[in-house]
Order: C-alpha cells, then sequence, then structure tokens
C-alpha cells in the first residue's frame, strides 16, 4: 500500500474502509510505538497500546473530523499509555521517558505548597499555551516531543537533526524560562 495523506486516511475513515487502519498503522505506527513505549518502558505494551488506538481511531472517525490525523494519533495512543501505566502503577515497569521527563519539568509546574493540584487547574493550561506559541518553532517543538511526546534527549535530537547536547541546554533554559513565567503570572 502507498504512503496514504492524511486527507485520503481520513476519507478511508469515513468510508468505513478497513486500509484505513493498515495506511494509519503503516504511516504512523512509528510515532505511536516511540510514544507508547517511553510511557509504557515495554515494546510488547507499546504494541498492544498501537492497536488499542487503532480500535479507538476506528470508533471514534466518524463522528470525530480532526484537523490532524498525527496529532489526533498522538493524543489518542498517548492517553491510551498513560491510562495503562496508571493502571498498572502498583507494579511499577519502568525503562521509559515518562518518570524522566515528568521529574525534570515537575519542579517548574509545581506550586510548593499543593504540586498536585496545580496541573488540573485552567490557568495553568491557558498559561502553557501562551508561553509556547511564544516560543521559537524549534523550542516549542523540542519541548512539546520531550513533555508531551515523552521522547528521549536522543529521538528528539535525530527529529530536530541537532546534537544531544543542544537539546538539553535547550529544555533546561525553556524550562527556566516557563518557570519564570509562570511566577510572572502568580501561578507558582
Amino acid at each position: 500500500m502507498p504512503n496514504l495523506t492524511d486527507t485520503e486516511l481520513l476519507r478511508l475513515f469515513r468510508q468505513r474502509d478497513q486500509a484505513a487502519l493498515s495506511g494509519t498503522q503503516q504511516k504512523y505506527g512509528g510515532l505511536c510505538r516511540s510514544i507508547a513505549k517511553n510511557i509504557l518502558g515495554s515494546r510488547e505494551d507499546a504494541e498492544e497500546c498501537l492497536n488499542d488506538a487503532l480500535l479507538k481511531l476506528w470508533e471514534s472517525i466518524p463522528p470525530e473530523k480532526p484537523r490532524s490525523l498525527a496529532a489526533y494519533v498522538s493524543v489518542v495512543v498517548r492517553n491510551l499509555a498513560c491510562n495503562r501505566r496508571a493502571a498498572a502503577h502498583a507494579q511499577k515497569r519502568g525503562g521509559g521517558e515518562f518518570a524522566v521527563a515528568l521529574s525534570e519539568i515537575e519542579d517548574t509546574l509545581a506550586a510548593p505548597d499543593h504540586p498536585e493540584t496545580v496541573l488540573d487547574t485552567i490557568a495553568i493550561g491557558d498559561a502553557l499555551n501562551r508561553f509556547l506559541g511564544g516560543l521559537p518553532a524549534e523550542t516549542r517543538v523540542m519541548f512539546v516531543l520531550r513533555y508531551w511526546s515523552e521522547l528521549s534527549i536522543r529521538e528528539i535530537a535525530q527529529r530536530c537533526g541537532v546534537g544531544q547536547s543542544k537539546v538539553k541546554m535547550t529544555l533546561l533554559r525553556t524550562r527556566n524560562d516557563l518557570k519564570a513565567f509562570l511566577e510572572k503570572e502568580g501561578l507558582r
């Protein structure tokens, strides 16, 4: 099967053509496995998560009409992986980038007196969107790949075509800038 465009894949989903599933797996399977593996730490769990994501796509398109299939499938697989990880939290599986990435940013986002509630507030979501909107494109991409997709430093460097040291420094500076931004906004 040739590599289909997102428009073609979405048309196949709307027509209930199962070629949409194989085309989506061919085009976005690697990305989905990477996101899921970084959260779950297991290749087998990541593969199951990809299969669950494909089923979820089949069930949700239509009625959903995603503007970006890549973003939509990434969110679906990330949510499924996070849910699977939460369910298995009692048996820590380890090995993924999720815990590392979370530990890097938790001090930036958390308010000292109540860290568990800050991430759930609408205000912090709005502030994060404003902050990310003001970043240069490359910095924003690195930040989102690390803290949304939970990719490793090495994977980000490969995707962005830069060295790992540049990724590390960019992320460190961006976290510091975010911390200052949140303090200025009164959210830290």
